[in-house]
């Protein structure tokens, strides 16, 4: 007797559960989402303040291409192709590392304040977003951009 009780319960369960739970899930407003949430920046850096590796850690450099898919791919490709923004290929070769730690970390500062982010900006006619990239993370880009450039 307790079996088909048992056997009751459960298949009440089954038949109560088997179509799901329907409800109207309203739309997602991302503005929003976003909305009092402040953006990140960080402190303009100088040359002196990188220690630059040689030869590259390898570990930032795989956290660097890590990020580089999450939140560069979109706009940027490694080659010298120019998508939205500009392809990374030699950009280490042109750039000085402070130059693209700041355009990573302080966009906004970047494209008020310096002649080749704003040159930058009139070729591409798109402002880079602020990714809200740490410090650190852009540092393990910064070694993924050398990566690129065949350093070793």
């Amino acid at each position: 007797m307790p079996f088909f009780i048992l056997m009751a319960v459960l298949s009440s369960l089954f038949i109560g559960c088997s179509g799901g739970v329907k409800k109207e899930i309203p739309p997602v407003d991302i503005s929003k989402l976003s909305e009092n949430q402040p953006e990140v920046h960080g402190t303009l850096v100088e040359d002196k303040d990188i220690v630059l590796n040689n030869p590259l850690n390898q570990d930032w450099v795989s956290s660097g291409k890590n990020i580089y898919e999450l939140k560069c791919l979109a706009c940027h490709r490694l080659n010298e192709e120019r998508l939205v923004g500009p392809g990374w290929a030699g950009v280490t070769k042109t750039r000085k590392p402070a130059w693209i730690i700041n355009m990573i970390t302080n966009v906004d500062v970047m494209l008020e304040t310096d002649e080749e982010a704003q040159k930058l900006l009139e070729q591409c006619l798109v402002r880079m977003p602020n990714q809200n990239i740490s410090a650190e993370e852009s540092r393990h880009i910064l070694e993924f951009m050398f990566h690129n450039d065949g350093q070793k």
